[in-house]
């Protein structure tokens, strides 16, 4: 079955058609909302506010853009809802006002050159998670949604519903925080192996 022809009988109340739709996309929406939240069970929260979302608002759905972009407009929302809730501030590794229009690209360590360090090491995803979570809402759910989920610019614009433009500012401020910090952590890695 077609997904538009699925999506008109959950509309109309069919729950096979609801729950074909829940099946297919309940494991991406809480990928994205466990790489938001960072925390199991909201994400579970999450997942469960979207999908009661979906079938409070299913009927508002006109097609004009891809279903998937319109569920992670929900998801994105429910979870930056939990966070902002919860008034979760996340801490900056210099201070807790990390302004990214203030990142100085710093002298970047080259540590691909390190064999004992690779994104399969728990050490260095840690790490690069924390780093992840140092973001502020804004950077972070772009770069959540571009790099992490794989979506395209223009399905990230959508979903947050900013312009391109600002997808893609947003996107290099966070990817350039996101350098920063790592180097850093890097730099001391190679200091002390090299000690």
């Amino acid at each position: 079955m077609e997904e538009l022809e699925v999506i008109e009988k959950a509309k109309q109340g069919d729950k096979h058609a609801l729950t074909i739709l829940v099946n297919k996309y309940s494991g991406r929406v809480y990928n994205l909302a466990l790489r938001i939240v960072r925390n199991k069970e909201e994400a579970e929260d999450v997942l469960q506010d979207t999908f009661l979302t979906l079938v409070a608002k299913l009927h508002t759905f006109d097609g004009r853009s891809l279903f998937f972009t319109w569920l992670y407009r929900i998801a994105t929302n429910s979870a930056l809802m939990l966070l902002r809730k919860k008034k979760i501030r996340r801490a900056n590794f210099k201070d807790n006002d990390f302004d990214p229009d203030q990142i100085e690209i710093n002298n970047l360590v080259d540590w691909s050159q390190d064999p004992t360090i690779g994104v399969d090491n728990d050490e260095v995803k840690e790490k690069i998670n924390e780093a992840i979570d140092t973001l502020k809402e804004k950077y972070k759910t772009v770069f959540v949604l571009r790099d992490i989920e794989g979506l395209s610019t223009k399905e990230t614009s959508e979903i947050l519903d900013i312009t391109e433009e600002n997808v893609k500012v947003r996107l290099l401020r966070a990817r350039q925080f996101l350098r920063n910090y790592l180097s850093e952590y890097f730099e001391e890695r190679m200091v002390v192996a090299n000690g």
